[in-house]
């Protein structure tokens, strides 16, 4: 998740300072930069709440990247230059296989003897 953060913060520089190619509408560079950026920081939050132990946080930072991506391409796809989809089309699968690896994981056991469990919840019976 961070490593897709940091592409979606370079790519939105590139997009924000003009580095990129144009395009032609309905893909505008500015939009493009301020959508990867606001991606960008929802991945974030997600790896670091993930790194606290909750992966319904970082699911929902997931599916919201995958939905902007979506966006994204259809955007992309009819005004973007090669290189803006050829990034959209590399980076939705991993965030798709991220997304699965995240259901798959499951929720956390509780812990032995009760108390608190994932997402702070106290666990049944306690």
């Amino acid at each position: 998740m961070t490593f897709v953060a940091v592409t979606l913060v370079l790519a939105s520089a590139f997009h924000l300072t003009e580095l990129a190619g144009a395009g032609s509408p309905p893909f505008s560079r500015s939009k493009a930069g301020v959508a990867e950026a606001i991606i960008a920081v929802v991945l974030l939050g997600g790896a670091m709440a993930l790194r606290r132990g909750s992966r319904s946080v970082a699911l929902g930072s997931v599916v919201f990247a995958i939905a902007g991506f979506c966006v994204g391409l259809s955007m992309t796809v009819p005004g973007g230059t090669a290189a803006d989809v050829a990034y959209h089309a590399a980076v939705l699968p991993v965030l798709l296989l991220i997304a699965v690896g995240l259901v798959r994981l499951g929720p956390r056991p509780a812990p032995p003897g009760g108390g608190a469990g994932p997402e702070g919840l106290s666990s049944p019976g306690s």
